[in-house]
Order: structure tokens, then C-alpha cells, then sequence
């Protein structure tokens, strides 16, 4: 069985309501494991609409469920794998209010990964859009990253998500600011790597728990680079507002893995290619690359 992805785009609650309810009553009486998960106050409005169906569906609130992009998707996988052999049915809202435009494109990033995450689950999506409240960027997105649209007609403007993602690499700026931290990664003992992210990461303002992840992450990507690129290799590190920012840039010409899923969904070991950034992309709010005639960029992002 193959995945039902569509896009809903709203004007409003009684609209929202009026697709929505139904698409959930549809999924109770097909016996589907049925899930919704919406921002507010859509969400307490599916409550009160469907109270009678309470104990049959699980309601979460999208402002905690879409936190980080990497994390949702293990999160939709968990709840699919748990509801087998019934097909899920999910009400799925990300919350595109208050990202930057960076953040913006790794969550269209994320809705368009889904078409391959769970391409033969036999799961049925469908995502609303808020037209009144969202930017023209963010509805564009939703046309380009689901196949269907809510009326059931395909979507004219769907992208492949490989291309898409592509896409998304190709238009990320990479302006840097004149003066950065800079070290030269010149062997393979990171130690001292470590102990320079470590305190920029202090100096920043960092939390004890973030700084460690922070620099885990980039002590991964320079040995990614070391491993799979080619020297010089060197990190540069600057604030930018209420981020700390590492680019790890070397220069050869190398990407994740085979395909576009490598680094975003948790890999079946550790030993399997692309856990290495899967992990990278759990421990800072978001990794970007850019690979090009240049050498490849990798740069991290977590906000204090």
C-alpha cells in the first residue's frame, strides 16, 4: 500500500473544521489508528467537535510535536511501526510560525522527505495550511512537497523529493562574516578541536548540555571531512544573533550518501552510512551543506 500525502489549504476554523472532522470520523469507522496532530486552536476545536470519538483517536499539539525536523520524522516512524498492521491515518500541522527562512526550507525539506520516509506504509496524511496566517513561501511549499491536494486532485506544482532537495542545497547563502574563529584541522587527534568549540561555545553562552552536543557534532563532521574530503580542512566559528555558527569546510567534493533520506532518518546500526549525520542533525537546531566546485561547507547552527 502506498502513502496518501495531501496538503489542505484553509481560510479559517469553520473551513478547517469542515474537512478535517469528517477526514477523521472517515478514519474511526474504517478502524485505522487515527492521529491528529494540530496547532491551537484547531486543535481544541477537534477536541470539542469529536469528544464522542475521543478514546479512538490521539491528539497531540504540533507546537510540541514539531520541535525539530530529524526528530518528528523518528517520531511519525515510531507511531506508524507501533500501530501495526492497522494503516495510520494522521492529521499532520507543522508549525511554520516563527522560523527563519533557514529553518523555513528544512521543514518544507522535511514534508517532502516524507513521500519517500513513508512511501509503502499505507498511511494516509493530511497536512493543513493556514492561508490567512502563513507566508506565500510557506503555501508555495506545500503545493511543491504533497502529490495530492485535500480536494483529491494532484498537485500541479509537486516536485520530486530528490530534486526538491537538491533544490533546497542549491539556494542556501553561505555569506560568513569577516572576522570568524578559525582553527586548522591538520591530524586526526580532534582534541584540541574540541577544547576551541568548546569555548567558543562558553564565550557564546551555551548551557553545559548544549555546548557538549554542540561540540560532538562538530568534532563528527571534521572527521567526515577528513575522512571523505580532502585538505586543507578547517573550522570556522562566529555568533549570528542568538546562534553559534561552525562551518567545517575542506576541499574535496563529497556528499552524505546514495540517497536523499541518508542523514535525515536513523539508520538500522551504527554502522551503516549516514548515522554519523543523523546524529549531527539530533545535536544542533540545524546542519546545512553545500557541496561545490569550492570544496564542501558543513555548518551547524544551535541558539543559546
Amino acid at each position: 500500500m502506498t502513502l496518501e500525502h495531501r496538503a489542505f489549504l484553509y481560510d479559517g476554523v469553520e473551513e478547517f473544521l469542515s474537512v478535517t472532522a469528517p477526514y477523521l470520523r472517515e478514519g474511526v469507522e474504517a478502524g485505522e489508528a487515527v492521529v491528529v496532530v494540530v496547532r491551537e486552536p484547531g486543535l481544541s476545536a477537534l477536541r470539542d467537535v469529536l469528544a464522542p470519538l475521543a478514546a479512538e483517536i490521539e491528539f497531540y499539539d504540533s507546537a510540541v510535536f514539531y520541535r525539530h525536523p530529524v526528530r518528528t520524522l523518528k517520531s511519525y516512524q515510531e507511531v506508524v511501526v507501533s500501530k501495526m498492521p492497522r494503516p495510520v491515518r494522521a492529521l499532520a500541522e507543522p508549525v511554520w510560525q516563527g522560523r527563519s527562512p533557514r529553518e523555513t526550507v528544512e521543514w518544507a525539506r522535511y514534508e517532502s522527505l516524507i513521500n519517500v520516509v513513508f512511501e509503502d506504509s499505507g498511511a494516509r496524511a493530511l497536512c493543513p495550511y493556514d492561508l490567512d496566517g502563513l507566508p506565500s513561501a510557506v503555501i508555495d511549499h506545500a503545493r511543491r512537497t504533497h502529490p495530492l491536494l485535500a480536494c483529491g486532485a494532484h498537485s500541479a506544482g509537486y516536485v520530486d523529493p530528490v530534486a526538491f532537495g537538491e533544490e533546497c542545497d542549491r539556494t542556501r547563502r553561505f555569506d560568513r562574516p569577516r572576522e570568524t574563529a578559525y582553527f586548522a584541522v591538520e591530524s586526526d587527534d580532534l582534541y584540541a578541536l574540541r577544547v576551541f568549540v568548546g569555548g567558543r561555545a562558553g564565550a557564546h553562552g551555551l548551557g553545559e548540555q548544549p555546548a557538549r552536543n554542540f561540540v560532538t557534532a562538530v568534532n563528527e563532521v571534521a572527521a567526515n571531512a577528513l575522512r571523505h574530503g580532502a585538505p586543507p580542512v578547517g573550522v570556522r566559528v562566529w555568533s549570528e544573533g542568538p546562534d553559534l555558527v561552525c562551518e567545517v569546510g575542506d576541499n574535496g567534493l563529497w556528499l552524505p550518501g546514495p540517497g536523499p533520506l541518508t542523514g535525515f532518518v536513523p539508520p538500522e546500526s551504527a554502522l551503516e552510512r549516514g548515522f554519523g549525520l543523523w546524529s549531527v542533525r539530533l545535536l544542533v537546531d540545524l546542519m546545512e551543506l553545500r557541496a561545490g566546485w569550492d570544496g564542501t561547507f558543513v555548518r551547524l547552527r544551535t541558539a543559546r
